[in-house]
């Protein structure tokens, strides 16, 4: 016979592990943005060999051999300042790493924001939840039968969209935090995370040197109007509409790699080309990263686990791959880097551009 939980004995959820940190939305917030700020990444601090970062690890396995390693034996709130600055560097060349069973998820909230604030001011988003009693910098992701708030807002699309948190910044995210409080029983809810380095390598060089020059317009309008469509409550809109123009092709700032820095869930339209071209090309590198399998690793969850990616050189996409009503109880903490560094244009003929040009608009 099988063994009912609690939940099916009584019909009622049980309570949640970390109540502080559930979602709260307070309609008489206002989010002031961080504005700008030199940033100074601390992976140009790192020791490359990493020996505070690894001098714990009882095993460091890589996740796929593009993206993503997994760190076992370290715990991040007894990293000192060298062992963060390693952690940068690693998270820079490996695009994310994940830790198990981390005393972070136990420390509180002020300790939790001092870690993260090595790598950058913290954002405040302008319409996810925080913590009721706790920092505004705090994102509580939170899907249960007790709020299926975040079902909702996907049910009319594929939850397969990978993104960048908040690329309309004028100074997007570096390395970003995400920490799993509850998480479904057995399998699902996991993150999908794709290097956004081995995106652009897999095109081919014409291509890669077509978009180098490019700038792109980010915006959060049409992140603002599906939270509106969804949820109905223009209360929970925090902040004005963001807007920003990025390189379509940066420059990782410590490892200087090259990566794609378009995202379907921001990235509105390409300065200078029409409409229709412009959409044929971000299409083509939407479709490009959401089905490069080949480019990403999963990362299955459990309590305690701490997810540290770099978004200048990865996307990320949920996957809604559980039960609705089964709790998932996470938290993101958000440093924001520097400004996005376009990559230099090689010296080009202009009439072979401009036939590039026109072969690129005969294929769209």
């Amino acid at each position: 016979m099988a063994i009912k939980t609690a939940a099916e004995i009584t019909g009622q959820a049980p309570e949640a592990l970390y109540p502080d940190y559930l979602p709260f939305y307070d309609p008489l917030e206002k989010v002031e943005p961080v504005g700008s700020f030199e940033h100074q990444d601390p992976g140009h601090r790192a020791d490359p060999r990493k020996p505070n970062l690894l001098r714990t690890a009882t095993a460091v396995t890589d996740l796929s051999p593009h993206c993503g390693t997994e760190l076992l034996g370290v715990q991040l709130d007894e990293l000192g300042n060298d062992g963060l600055d390693e952690l940068a560097l690693m998270c820079a060349e490996r695009g994310c790493l994940v830790f198990r069973d981390q005393h972070y998820i136990e420390i509180g909230f002020e300790a939790q924001k001092r870690i993260a604030k090595h790598f950058g001011p913290l954002h405040k988003h302008g319409w996810m939840p925080h913590p009721k009693n706790g920092p505004e910098e705090f994102v509580i992701v939170y899907d249960s039968q007790d709020d299926l708030r975040i079902r909702k807002s996907w049910a009319r699309k594929n939850p397969i969209q990978f993104h960048v948190d908040q690329s309309p910044e004028l100074q997007p995210p570096g390395a970003t935090f995400f920490c799993m409080l509850e998480s479904p029983p057995g399998v699902g809810g996991d993150t999908i995370i794709s290097s956004t380095v081995r995106a652009y390598q897999s095109l081919s060089p014409s291509f890669r040197k077509r978009l180098e020059g490019l700038w792109a317009v980010h915006s959060t309008q049409k992140a603002v109007s599906r939270e509106l469509r969804d949820n109905g409550d223009s209360s929970v809109v925090r902040k004005p509409v963001t807007r920003s123009i990025h390189p379509v092709v940066t420059v990782h700032p410590v490892t200087g790699e090259k990566a794609l820095f378009v995202n379907s869930s921001y990235t509105e339209s390409i300065v200078g080309w029409d409409d229709d071209e412009s959409d044929c090309i971000l299409r083509f590198l939407f479709d490009h990263i959401n089905r490069g399998h080949g480019f990403a690793c999963s990362v299955r969850y459990e309590p305690g686990t701490v997810v540290i990616w770099d978004q200048r050189v990865t996307q990320h996409s949920q996957t809604l791959n559980y039960d609705a009503g089964h709790r998932r109880h996470a938290f993101r903490l958000t440093p924001l880097a520097n400004v996005p560094i376009p990559s230099k244009i090689e010296e080009d003929d202009g009439e072979c551009r401009k036939d590039e040009d026109r072969m690129l608009l005969n294929l769209c």
